[in-house]
């Protein structure tokens, strides 16, 4: 992009992620050059699956407690969410899919399919989120799943009919917006009948 010259970051943060301030000469249409600063946080990319059972009509989602929600309100912090994780440094969204799948609902998929990629706040982060959709039966069942002791999670993990999780949406029960981009694409896409 030409109209944005001389660029510098600045670390604010390099905790468990890193936060940048990021100054930069941006050129607007009409010519004017002005400085901007904005905040970058940048918490590498993440990768999302819907869990969906054909002959069920189910889909396997997950609780946890996340404190940013917490945070924005005090009376809630549980979020209801598909299977999600960070692409560790060098691997692959579909692999990192596959070894979350296990880690936090039990189940061993070999075959997930892409859906979308999606920026999910791009004003201020640099995380893209590749989205994926993966059929499951009981017999795809190894353990209960529930996370990692050693990345201190705590998952509750659910298997809800989709018409169920559709009207979770609704109610306003789920809240996260890579879960609601799922279920809506399962949706639109008919992989599921919604079975009263």
């Amino acid at each position: 992009m030409q109209n944005i010259k001389n660029i510098t970051h600045n670390i604010l943060s390099k905790a468990w992620a890193t936060l940048h301030r990021i100054d930069y000469d941006f050129q607007f249409k009409d010519g004017r050059i002005k400085r901007l600063s904005r905040e970058c946080y940048n918490r590498g990319d993440g990768a999302a699956v819907l869990l969906y059972n054909i002959e069920k009509s189910t889909v396997i989602l997950t609780k946890q407690f996340r404190m940013p929600i917490y945070e924005n309100d005090i009376n809630k912090g549980m979020s209801i969410e598909v299977c999600a994780g960070a692409i560790d440094k060098n691997e692959s969204p579909e692999s990192t899919m596959l070894r979350e799948i296990e880690e936090e609902v039990g189940y061993n998929i070999e075959n997930i399919q892409s859906a979308l990629n999606a920026y999910m706040s791009p004003g201020a982060l640099t995380e893209k989120l590749y989205l994926f959709v993966a059929e499951y039966s009981e017999d795809n069942k190894i353990s209960e799943g529930g996370g990692l002791d050693s990345e201190d999670e705590e998952i509750e993990v659910l298997e809800l009919p989709f018409i169920i999780a559709l009207d979770m949406i609704k109610k306003k029960i789920i809240i996260d917006a890579k879960t609601i981009m799922l279920l809506q694409y399962a949706q639109i896409n008919n992989l599921l009948q919604c079975k009263n």
